[in-house]
């Protein structure tokens, strides 16, 4: 693999893991990347100023969803939680440093089966029964 490098990476699309979600439910996907201040900004304003009585934070890796999940618990309060675990597969392009003289470039397609976490907060109240919730 040394003679490999990472060109892609890309995940395969799936529905979110709650059933009855309203169609205009706001969706936060949290990446490794993703800067928790501007996160946190935009979901506060989805929340208090747009009205929105649900919103979906989901991540996978070194994502800080769960950071995120809490900061917005601790400033909005009253917040029902509903945690769920899934796998996702994420699709890694490598390409050949080192081709063959005269040959095809060679490229390498990696499958990868990543767990992933999906948080629903809602400011309505939840089936207390469902696999994952947490009251306010």
């Amino acid at each position: 693999m040394e003679n490999f490098r990472k060109v892609r990476t890309s995940e395969e699309e799936s529905p979110l893991p709650f059933p009855d979600l309203p169609p205009d439910v706001v969706e936060m996907k949290v990446k490794e990347g993703s800067k928790i201040r501007n996160l946190m900004n935009f979901a506060m304003a989805q929340m208090e100023l747009k009205g929105s009585r649900q919103i979906v934070f989901s991540g996978c890796g070194r994502a800080k969803t769960i950071t995120c999940v809490e900061i917005m618990k601790r400033k909005l309060g009253g917040l029902h939680q509903v945690t769920k675990v899934r796998y996702k597969t994420l699709l890694e392009v490598w390409e050949n440093q080192d081709p063959l003289p005269g040959g095809p470039a060679q490229n390498l397609t990696v499958h990868k089966n990543v767990p992933s976490i999906c948080i629903l907060l809602s400011r309505d109240p939840l089936d207390p029964n469902q696999t994952g919730y947490q009251p306010p």
